[in-house]
């Protein structure tokens, strides 16, 4: 499968979420979808550390893989983000989200998670989401590492209900999981 069976066109409101753990592609399948949309912009969610090496080479990498006509805008802020650029987006990654809010208590965090699904349910154009998949394996002895996993899991949860079109990222593969699966009632 490639971007163009995926009838991505301009002005077509959309959420393409795609999720997948660390190393498993999710952010080179996003770009790969997103080559056909024009004018997109592209919004790295993190805080440009200079003094972590390790990561300037990850930022690096995702960097010389985007095209070069691709706006990009680096931000922790994403809501006003999202309110402030009207055209196609894509988002790597929502875990940044997260992070950006860990330290505010649970209704704080509630009141800003409702309104970027409310915002990101009235954009009018092509909305790519890159997110992590954690939790799969240990429980972290870190209070902040298991908010961390909660938070997003339930972020994610709610992300994949609004989107047209949920991938799983796994080991350099996509699967379509809309279309083998079932919606947990909730």
């Amino acid at each position: 499968m490639n971007s163009k069976n995926l009838n991505i066109r301009d002005n077509y409101s959309q959420i393409i979420f795609i999720t997948g753990g660390t190393k498993s592609g999710k952010s080179e399948f996003a770009e790969h979808l997103a080559k056909e949309v024009k004018k997109l912009s592209y919004v790295a969610l993190s805080e440009n550390n200079l003094d972590d090496k390790e990561w300037q080479e990850k930022i690096n990498l995702h960097r010389k893989r985007r095209p070069k006509n691709w706006k990009l805008i680096e931000t922790t802020d994403l809501l006003n983000t999202l309110i402030k650029e009207d055209g196609p987006i894509l988002i790597d990654s929502i875990g940044g989200f997260v992070m950006e809010s860990i330290g505010k208590e649970n209704n704080e965090w509630t009141k800003k998670m409702l309104s970027l699904i409310s915002i990101l349910k009235k954009r009018n154009s092509i909305t790519i989401i890159v997110g992590e998949q954690v939790g799969w394996s240990l429980v972290s002895e870190y209070k902040i590492g298991n908010k961390y996993i909660e938070r997003i899991g339930d972020l994610q949860k709610k992300i994949t209900k609004i989107s047209q079109d949920n991938w799983l990222a796994i080991n350099g593969r996509a699967i379509k999981i809309d279309e083998i699966s079932l919606e947990i009632p909730t």
